[in-house]
């Protein structure tokens, strides 16, 4: 494996198409594509601060690594990519990727981050300014986030996300096949017009949330007080630990909770409606 130690690099490409490099301590100025077409790229205690970086790269190893501003949109079309204690600075990082493993990550300005990538996981992680975060993206695990970002997880497929603090409006529309436990969820509308959506030891936050759903389940879970007008045209199966401020027109399953404080069944209810809403 080449070492290279200690250097500034600008211009465009002046590491293209490398293999089997390692990368310490060198600083990435302006320029763009730095190390596009690389693999096997080991890159530890780095600065970048120009553009597109790490474009289809396969394989590749970084560690203690800053991207600033200018460092936007920096990996790319890449796979089977490890990425730990690092600072994003940058917003548009990771498009079209498959094989991500990050943890101990934080993002400062994540916007269109994650979008229509594949086979990834998420740990330790912190998010800022993380709008549309996973949009179009496919098996993901995410443990011990804090995101702050709205429109997280929108038509995203096989998810597994615990232990986790999202504050996101709109969270989880159209996901498909997701498991949610033991998280905090803060933010209107949630999960509406998702498919085989579990919430399992869940606080939950915002006004009409999992409206439009189909084949939800909830299990253990709390609403706060502000999350009114749920269940809207939903096929539901919950269990409530505590009160709920309302629920209006579910369509089928069931809905259990402590305390009910208003039920909303009116002119508008589907045809054939036949939820089965009871306090326990």
């Amino acid at each position: 494996m080449t070492v290279i130690e200690n250097q500034i690099y600008e211009g465009e490409r002046p590491l293209f198409f490398k293999k089997d490099l390692k990368l310490e301590h060198i600083k990435v100025l302006n320029g763009e594509s730095a190390i596009k077409e690389g693999s096997n790229i080991t890159c530890n205690d780095s600065y970048f601060n120009g553009k597109y970086p790490f474009w289809h790269i396969k394989k590749a190893l970084i560690t203690n690594c800053t991207f600033d501003t200018n460092a936007r949109a920096a990996i790319w079309y890449s796979s089977d990519l490890s990425m730990s204690n690092c600072k994003i600075i940058a917003p548009k990082m990771f498009r079209r990727c498959e094989g991500l493993f990050l943890d101990k990550v934080e993002f400062s300005d994540a916007q269109e981050t994650l979008w229509d990538c594949k086979n990834i996981s998420v740990d330790n992680s912190k998010i800022v300014n993380g709008d549309y975060l996973l949009q179009n993206s496919l098996n993901i695990k995410v443990n011990n986030l804090d995101l702050q970002g709205n429109y997280a997880f929108q038509n995203c497929t096989n998810v597994t996300v615990s232990n986790c603090t999202l504050n996101s409006k709109d969270a989880f529309w159209e996901a498909k096949n997701v498991v949610v436990d033991n998280c905090t969820l803060d933010g209107e509308y949630l999960a509406w017009h998702s498919e085989n959506v579990i919430f399992r030891n869940c606080k939950i936050k915002g006004t009409q949330p999992l409206c439009y759903a189909k084949g939800l389940i909830l299990e253990n879970c709390s609403f706060d007080e502000d999350c009114d007008l749920a269940f809207e045209y939903s096929d539901v199966k919950a269990t409530i630990t505590g009160a709920i401020t309302s629920i209006k027109n579910p369509i089928s399953g069931y809905i259990r909770a402590q305390k009910i404080k208003q039920i909303i069944l009116d002119e508008y209810q589907k045809v054939g409606s036949n939820c089965v809403i009871e306090e326990i």
